[in-house]
């Protein structure tokens, strides 16, 4: 690529970030922006605010290894280049990198997210629509009244694991691991599989040394299981996109259990990470889900809006010599869709404090031809989590002050490392009809806990004949869920596994 003129670059006093900003912290080669190290990992929207304050809605930026990329900030460009297939490429094999040696293909940590695989994500036109048609096919055969019965079995397997406890870290033992295990049971892997699997996806997000070994692991558990759906198939993702008329290879078949498995994992286990923040540490957030001001469902999409789960999308390969942004984009640069940048535009949203909890123009999902297919399985994972975990434990807390939460960011995404809340003690298999919870206690650190939901007991509500409150029904459904015997959502007779999942948890 070719970095902008030195006039370009020389704007007007007092819009160019002061010496010590995080734009200035971490220049590279030619001026350009590093997009890793200290500055991106600790304040990535700090920087994307720098860069559009230095170079407007496309700015120069570094990836590891200094290799060189265009950052797409504004949203109306975002959206250009997203809906544009023909002049910005989705096939990274259009890169002049690979051509000029600026990287090292064997043992680049850029690889897994920016390689060529034969998948739907790197290919254009007629291809592309073959391949995507199998994805869409694949997603789209599950029921979403039965998707939501195995979160709200697997929501309540891992709730069983520490609810007697009266606290718990709910990202290592609940938001990580409710989508890795749900996307591996419609994927047709074993529910052991999930572990394991959850440290090579964070790992390979990570872009670290490591990242190609992580990579390798997952392609592994893969070809395993694409072996074994050849011989005996199944209700699942795998054996749909065998049998789709579209005719995939079985590399084929491989390459997009993978994509579905990465990208519906990271996505989902930060959205809600980031949604359980905003319950114990915003109490108008609270509040607005409390009162009814703001479902659930809402409060999911004003989350994707002001923390997109992936920050940063590799990437486009431009076809041609073309203009964006008032920049001069060359024939085979790499451009990076700024997400979370795009989303806080003032362009489009002057004021970031003013709800958009109804609005779903976010770029969360990316647009265009690619837009993420598998959103809509994210957000039932994420609305059917959260809300049975908010119901069987409506008073949890933030056990540690604010400011000691800690996030890892990576170029890609930013992941919030720990979350720790108190609770009282419940029993394990709460999704029986429970007795009336106790009052909840004060909490030492964070906003008041006052229930989100109502407890699902008997009381005066009931009494007089008001409908029960949102929460668990008789037989395990939690709100939006679907009723029925105990059997089909609560822990099965899988002991086996429950023991395993508990051992794991306990020693994090």
């Amino acid at each position: 690529m070719t970095l902008p003129p030195a006039e370009h670059t020389a704007e007007k006093a007092g819009a160019v970030p002061p010496p010590g900003c995080p734009a200035h912290a971490s220049k590279g080669p030619g001026g350009a922006t590093r997009l890793y190290g200290p500055a991106a990992e600790t304040d990535p929207m700090g920087l994307y605010e720098a860069l559009r304050a230095e170079h407007g809605p496309v700015a120069p930026v570094l990836l590891d290894g200094d290799v060189r990329a265009w950052l797409v900030l504004g949203y109306l460009e975002n959206r250009d280049v997203a809906s544009r297939p023909t002049q910005y490429s989705r096939d990274p094999r259009v890169w002049h990198g690979w051509r000029s040696g600026e990287i090292d293909p064997a043992t680049s940590p850029l690889v897994p997210m920016i390689g060529w695989r034969p998948d739907c994500v790197c290919a254009d036109g007629e291809e592309h629509q073959r391949l995507r048609g199998a994805v869409t096919a694949g997603l789209s055969q599950f029921d979403h009244r039965g998707v939501r019965r195995h979160i709200t079995r697997f929501a309540h397997q891992l709730i069983d694991t520490f609810c007697e406890d009266g606290e718990v870290e709910l990202v290592g033992q609940f938001t990580e691991h409710l989508p890795m295990l749900t996307l591996t049971h419609l994927l047709g892997m074993s529910d052991e599989s999930g572990p394991r699997l959850v440290h090579a996806a964070r790992d390979l997000f990570k872009a670290t040394e490591t990242s190609l070994a992580s990579n390798a692991y997952v392609i592994e558990c893969l070809e395993q299981l694409v072996v074994a759906k050849r011989s005996r198939p199944g209700q699942d993702i795998a054996s749909a996109l065998m049998a789709h008329p579209a005719g995939l290879t079985d590399e084929e078949v491989l390459h997009h259990l993978r994509l579905i498995l990465l990208a519906g994992y990271e996505t989902t286990a930060n959205l809600m990470s980031n949604v359980l923040r905003m319950v114990v540490t915003d109490p108008r957030f609270r509040g607005s889900l409390a009162g009814g001001q703001m479902t659930l469902p809402e409060a999911v999409e004003q989350v994707l809006w002001d923390e997109p789960p992936l920050m940063v999308c590799p990437g486009r390969w431009a076809n041609g010599d073309t203009t964006l942004g008032g920049r001069q984009i060359k024939a085979g640069d790499m451009l990076l869709l700024g997400l979370a940048a795009g989303n806080v535009d003032k362009a489009i949203r002057p004021d970031a404090s003013t709800p958009v909890h109804h609005n779903r123009a976010h770029l969360s999902f990316s647009a265009g031809t690619h837009e993420c297919p598998g959103q809509d399985i994210g957000r039932i994972i994420a609305d059917a989590g959260i809300d049975i975990l908010l119901t069987r434990l409506p008073d949890i807390a933030l056990a540690v002050p604010e400011e000691s939460l800690s996030w890892r960011s990576s170029t890609w995404a930013r992941h919030l490392t720990a979350l720790p809340v108190h609770f009282a003690p419940r029993v394990p298999e709460g999704h029986d009809v429970p007795n009336p919870l106790p009052a909840p206690p004060a909490p030492s650190f964070g906003p008041p806990s006052a229930p989100l939901w109502p407890s699902p007991g008997p009381g005066p509500a009931r009494a007089s004949g008001q409908a029960p409150p949102p929460g668990p029904v008789p037989g395990g459904g939690a709100t939006g869920g679907v009723s029925g015997p105990a059997s089909e959502h609560g822990p099965g007779p899988r002991a086996t596994w429950r023991t395993r999942v508990m051992r794991f948890l306990r020693r994090r």
